[in-house]
Formats: C-alpha cells, sequence, structure tokens
C-alpha cells in the first residue's frame, strides 16, 4: 500500500518521499496520534477536567504514546531495532515520558508563565491559546525530540529487522 501511495506523489517529490520514507511515515503515525491526543484533551478538558488542563494533556498524550509505540515499531521503524524488545520499549516509554514534559512545557508557560487564562483573557481567548500552545508548539517541539531520540537511542540500527514476504494461502 506504501508503495503504491508513493508512486501516485508526482516528481520531484516521489524521489524525496521515497528518500525519506521512514520520516514520511513517522509523520503519518505523527499525524495519526495527534488526532488521538487532540480529542482525548479536549474531551477531557471540556468534561471531567475542566479546571486541570495540563492533567488533561498528561492523559491525553499518554494514550496517543502507547498507539505511538504500536505503530512506529510495527510500520514507521519496522526495519529498524538492535536492541532486546523489552529494552526498547522502555527507551520508546521513557523518551515518550521525556517528550511528555516538552509537549506540555508550551501549555504550562502559556497558561502560567503568561497567564493566559481566564479572568486575564476571555475564554474563548484561554481556548485558543491552550490550543495553540499545547497542540501546534507543543506538538512541533515534541515530535522533533522524539524522531531524533527515537533513531538515536529505540531504533538505533538500520536493516536489522527486515520483514519477510508473508506466503497466502491459495497462491
Amino acid at each position: 500500500m506504501v508503495e503504491s501511495v508513493l508512486l501516485s506523489i508526482p516528481q520531484p517529490y516521489r524521489d524525496i518521499a521515497i528518500k525519506h520514507r521512514e520520516l514520511v511515515k513517522f509523520a503519518v503515525v505523527g499525524g495519526t496520534t495527534w488526532v488521538i491526543d487532540t480529542v482525548v484533551f479536549l474531551v477531557l478538558k471540556a468534561g471531567v477536567l475542566e479546571p486541570k488542563p495540563i492533567t488533561a494533556k498528561v492523559i491525553a498524550v499518554l494514550v496517543a504514546t502507547i498507539v505511538s509505540y504500536v505503530l512506529n515499531r510495527e510500520w514507521s521503524f519496522r526495519t529498524r531495532g538492535g536492541r532486546e524488545r523489552h529494552h526498547e520499549a522502555a527507551l520508546f516509554f521513557l523518551i515518550s515520558g521525556i517528550g511528555v514534559a516538552v509537549y506540555t512545557a508550551p501549555l504550562a508557560i502559556s497558561r502560567y508563565l503568561l497567564d493566559l487564562r481566564v479572568p486575564d483573557i476571555s475564554m474563548f481567548g484561554q481556548e485558543v491559546s491552550d490550543f495553540v500552545a499545547g497542540q501546534i508548539i507543543g506538538t512541533i517541539v515534541g515530535m522533533i525530540f522524539r524522531w531524533w531520540a527515537f533513531r538515536r537511542f529505540v531504533f538505533p540500527d538500520t536493516d536489522v529487522r527486515r520483514q519477510q514476504p508473508v506466503a497466502h494461502s491459495g497462491d
């Protein structure tokens, strides 16, 4: 499926996408987990955790991180490895834990350092600043950090888990 999508991309972008396919896959996983993170964050913040946006954000990032591990290991970095699975998972979650701080720092700065919250600003202004700080700036900074750290520490070796073609019965 990935190959057919890559072939549908017009040149010269196709060559760039093929050359950086791991990054493209990482970005797709990131986009998917961003949606999960955003939905969980907004639902929690609008409901039971309304007075606790940082707690809502941490829970949202943790849910998205679990999904991220599975998708990154089995798709984005499927040919990379170099560590025993339990070490790989531990490092993934350790780096993702550091990533939680990286992701939430812009929201904490916006809310508590810059006081972009009610009653200092309107409810609409608070919600916009929360979204921009938590879901856009935090996500960009966090993804850059995680891309570097996953390749450096979690999946350091290339081509160590090459997938074998699956034989289909009846072929």
